[in-house]
C-alpha cells in the first residue's frame, strides 16, 4: 500500500509504537511529521494530516476542533479511565463526527497488535530454536 504524498502525522514518539510507525509510513512514501504530547501548536500541525495516528498514552488527548474533515484517524493508544472504562488517545465521540475512517477503542487495533504480537514471538522462537 502506497500513500506517496499524503501528510501522515504520528503522535507520540516511542520506540515499540511511534517510531516503526513513522517509519513504515516512510517507506511507503508518506510525507511523515512525528509530533508528542508536548510539541508546540499540536492542533496546527494535525488541522494539516491527512492521516494521523495517535500512539502519545494518554485519554482523549486529540480532540475534533484539532483534525481536519475527511481525516483517517488510527487510534493505538488504549487507556483506562477512572470509572473502569476504556478509551483510546483520541476523543472518538469528537472526531468520529470529522473523521472519513477512524478506529474505535476497544475494538479497532488491538486486535491486530495481539496477533502480530503472537506471530512474532513465533518467529522468535523458531529462529531461537534453529541455531541450538
Amino acid at each position: 500500500m502506497e500513500i506517496p504524498g499524503k501528510n501522515c502525522v504520528v503522535i507520540g514518539r516511542s520506540n515499540i509504537v511511534g517510531k516503526p510507525v513513522s517509519m513504515l509510513l516512510l517507506q511507503e512514501n508518506g510525507t511523515v511529521t512525528t509530533c508528542h504530547s508536548r510539541t508546540k501548536d499540536l492542533a496546527a500541525v494535525c488541522k494539516n494530516a491527512d492521516i494521523i495516528i495517535a500512539a502519545v498514552g494518554k485519554p482523549n488527548f486529540l480532540k475534533g476542533d484539532m483534525v481536519s474533515d475527511g481525516v483517517v484517524i488510527i487510534d493505538v493508544g488504549i487507556n483506562r479511565l477512572d470509572n473502569g472504562k476504556l478509551c483510546g488517545d483520541v476523543d472518538y465521540d469528537e472526531c468520529s463526527k470529522k473523521a472519513s475512517l477512524i478506529t474505535p477503542v476497544p475494538g479497532g487495533v488491538g486486535p491486530m497488535t495481539i496477533a502480530m504480537l503472537m506471530n512474532n514471538c513465533i518467529i522468535a522462537c523458531e529462529e531461537q530454536n534453529r541455531y541450538e
